[in-house]
C-alpha cells in the first residue's frame, strides 16, 4: 500500500513539475523587442528541415530552417538569416509535427514576414542558431493593402495583437529600441 502511494505521489509530482515548466509567454511588442536579437520584415527565400539525432535528447530531433530576406525593423539595414524552430518535415513519412510551430501556410516560399529571431547555443540537440522566438508567436505574415503592407495580428496576448501598417511597426519597434 505504501509503495502504491508513493508511486502514485512520484507520479502526480512529475506531472506537477511538468506543467510548471511549459507555460505559454504572453508578451507586449516591448518584451518581445527586449527578449529577441532582433526583428526583421523578410521574404521567406529558403526553407530546409533537418533531423539530429543526439545521445541524451533523443533519437528524431526535427527543424525547420527558413531563410530570410529583407531588412532590420530595428535598424532598416538589410539582412539575410536564418531562423530555425522544433519540428517539419522532409517528406511525406520523415518529420514531427509541432504545435508551437508556424503553420504551413505562414511558411511558404515567397511569402513576406515579420520574423522575431534570438540566438540559442542548443535548441535541443546541440543545434545551434537563431531561434524564431516564442515559435509561431514570433512569426507573423504580411500582406499588401492600398495605402502599404500589412501585418497581420494574433489576437490578445501575442506581440502583435491586431494588424497593424508595417510602417507603424517600424516606427514602433524603433521607438523601443531607441529607449533602451
Amino acid at each position: 500500500m505504501k509503495t502504491r502511494f508513493l508511486a502514485s505521489g512520484l507520479v502526480l509530482g512529475a506531472l506537477f513539475v511538468s506543467f510548471t515548466r511549459a507555460q505559454i509567454e504572453r508578451l507586449t511588442l516591448d518584451e518581445m523587442v527586449a527578449k529577441t536579437d532582433n526583428s526583421v520584415l523578410a521574404e521567406i527565400v529558403g526553407r530546409k528541415v533537418f533531423r539530429v539525432d543526439h545521445p541524451v535528447d533523443g533519437p528524431e530531433l526535427y527543424f525547420t530552417t527558413l531563410t530570410l530576406q529583407g531588412s532590420s525593423l530595428r535598424d532598416g539595414k538589410p539582412i539575410t538569416v536564418d531562423v530555425t524552430f522544433p519540428g517539419g518535415f522532409i517528406d511525406e513519412e520523415h518529420g514531427v509535427h509541432n504545435s508551437e510551430a508556424p503553420s504551413a501556410d505562414d511558411i511558404k516560399l515567397g511569402n513576406t514576414v515579420v520574423a522575431f529571431y534570438k540566438w540559442s547555443e542548443n535548441l535541443g540537440g546541440d543545434v545551434k542558431g537563431n531561434a524564431l522566438y516564442a515559435s509561431h508567436g514570433g512569426l507573423y505574415r504580411t500582406v499588401a493593402g492600398p495605402t502599404g503592407s500589412v501585418v497581420m495580428g494574433r489576437g490578445e496576448g501575442y506581440a502583435i495583437d491586431k494588424n497593424k501598417s508595417v510602417a507603424n511597426l517600424e516606427s514602433a519597434i524603433r521607438s523601443i529600441v531607441e529607449k533602451r
